[in-house]
């Protein structure tokens, strides 16, 4: 890629490259990640702000590539830097975010619900064993 292809908003041809199962899957584990740290507001804000820099990141990614592979999977981390290279990446990883929260949220959503009603059903049952035992026993 040379520096005028660097800030390129779009493909040189217009054409979207589609990604490779390995791909995806590098995706859903970052995107599951984010989510799973609730931090999906802050990422999606700074790769939003980012976004026209992705060439330069995935530069920065190759020079801290030696200290990044004691920590993490070389080849995932090499896919990945590879990937940043094309704009489109970040807005795909922006998706699965966005995604993955949304499910995240009606799954909390619905377990506090399911709770809810738990707590209702449990202080009812309690109340109702306290009014028999005050009519049995008067106490």
């Amino acid at each position: 890629m040379s520096f005028r292809d660097m800030f390129l908003l779009g493909d040189k041809k217009g054409e979207i490259k589609e990604l490779t199962p390995q791909q995806e899957e590098i995706l859903i584990k970052i995107a599951g990640k984010v989510v799973h740290w609730r931090m999906s507001v802050p990422a999606i804000l700074f790769l939003e702000s980012v976004k026209p820099l992705n060439y330069v990141g995935s530069q920065m990614m190759a020079f801290f590539e030696p200290f990044v592979q004691t920590l993490f999977n070389w080849k995932d981390y090499e896919e990945f830097r590879r990937m940043m290279e094309d704009r489109q990446t970040i807005e795909r990883l922006i998706q699965k975010i966005e995604q993955l929260d949304s499910e995240a949220q009606t799954k909390e959503k619905t377990l506090n619900q399911e709770r809810k009603l738990n707590r209702k059903k449990e202080w009812r049952e309690k109340n109702l064993k306290q009014k028999i035992k005050y009519i049995l026993i008067g106490k």
